[in-house]
């Protein structure tokens, strides 16, 4: 398929700058094969069933964001996927003034040698020193917004909080799983007490989620590689839910990735532990997710791929035009939508 299939026309005023407060109060698009439902995100307890399992993602985002100096030279970084105990690899602003075996002074006494360059540019950092790399992303790094909203306003203080889900535990993301931010201890009170189950999984968010298509045809375009992991544990509970006519609803295209990542052709979920790089598009046959909970998505992104694969593309245009139209709030801190292709 051609990529500018998946093209649509955002009014900029629908981008989110800031989420809604409390979180749990975002608008919610339901989109089933024959009806669009305008919620909001405290409707969910009602439109899942009992035994209905959610699935979050409970990465954490870490100060990824870093500026320096080579010589006289700036160097911007943003890390995307850990490497080993002090390695990360980055895409790097001014990258062709780096050169192998350069230092990179981060300031607050962070730096780091380039140690390695790869095909899709970017490249392989290795901290020096013996303090844990995450105390030296506190000193030097901030919080790295996604460049929609980057780039008309400035990160603060509201964001370390903002970009963080309640989930949050296993540091590691340079993005966050942002479905999962409409989530509120109270919300999430209410939906056990209707009995659907909830369940956690690690997927490492990388930059490469931001990265544009730039192939003209699917086909041609390549994932960025993501760390996940989904417990022996985690798995057996989720195939019993499963057995019992349960439906696995994934919260975020990250847990819904690594769910098919680790599923058999039948569906059975194993321990996953490793590197993913799945690239869903329509056509997919899906192996274990039922249901998905997910923001808004960019235009021509591998995401907005993602749902038109589980819901037909034909649906999403309908849903995302009757979005826009219906002044939905789009991507990270935006509204959300419930995407059920059963019914």
């Amino acid at each position: 398929m051609r990529v500018d299939s998946f093209d649509f026309t955002l009014p900029p005023e629908r981008i989110a700058l800031r989420p809604v407060s409390p979180r749990d109060s975002a608008r919610m698009l339901v989109v089933r094969p024959a009806v669009l439902e305008d919620r909001i995100v405290t409707d969910l307890p009602e439109l899942l069933r009992a035994g209905d399992v959610l699935v979050f993602n409970d990465t954490r985002v870490i100060p990824a964001q870093l500026e320096g100096r080579r010589g006289d030279a700036s160097v911007g970084a943003t890390l995307h996927k850990r490497e080993g105990p002090r390695e990360w690899r980055a895409f790097v602003r001014n990258a062709r003034r780096v050169r192998l075996g350069d230092r990179i002074d981060f300031g607050a006494g962070v730096h780091a040698v380039a140690v390695e360059k790869g095909e899709d540019g970017a490249i392989l950092l290795a901290f020096e020193g013996a303090e844990p790399v995450e105390l030296l992303l506190e000193r030097a790094g901030r919080m790295p917004l996604p460049p929609y909203i980057a780039g008309r306003r400035p990160a603060d203080a509201r964001d370390a909080e903002d970009y963080q889900t309640m989930f949050a535990r296993e540091e590691g993301a340079v993005a966050a799983p942002t479905a999962s931010l409409h989530f509120t201890p109270r919300l999430v009170e209410t939906i056990e007490a209707a009995g659907v189950l909830r369940e956690t999984l690690t997927l490492h968010v990388g930059a490469g989620t931001f990265l544009p298509v730039k192939a003209d045809d699917v086909s041609e375009h390549r994932m960025h590689a993501e760390w996940g992991r989904i417990t022996a544990d985690t798995a057996a509970r989720l195939n019993a839910a499963r057995a019992a006519g349960a439906r696995i609803v994934a919260v975020g295209t990250t847990s819904l990735r690594l769910l098919e990542s680790a599923a058999d052709e039948d569906g059975t979920l194993r321990p996953f532990e490793g590197d993913t790089a799945i690239f869903i598009t329509p056509g997919y046959r899906f192996r274990a997710v039922g249901g998905l909970l997910t923001n808004f998505h960019l235009p021509r992104s591998t995401l907005f791929m993602l749902v038109s694969a589980l819901m037909g593309l034909e649906r999403m245009q309908q849903a995302y035009a009757h979005a826009i139209e219906a002044g939905y709030r789009f991507y990270s801190y935006g509204d959300a939508s419930l995407l059920l292709p059963e019914g």
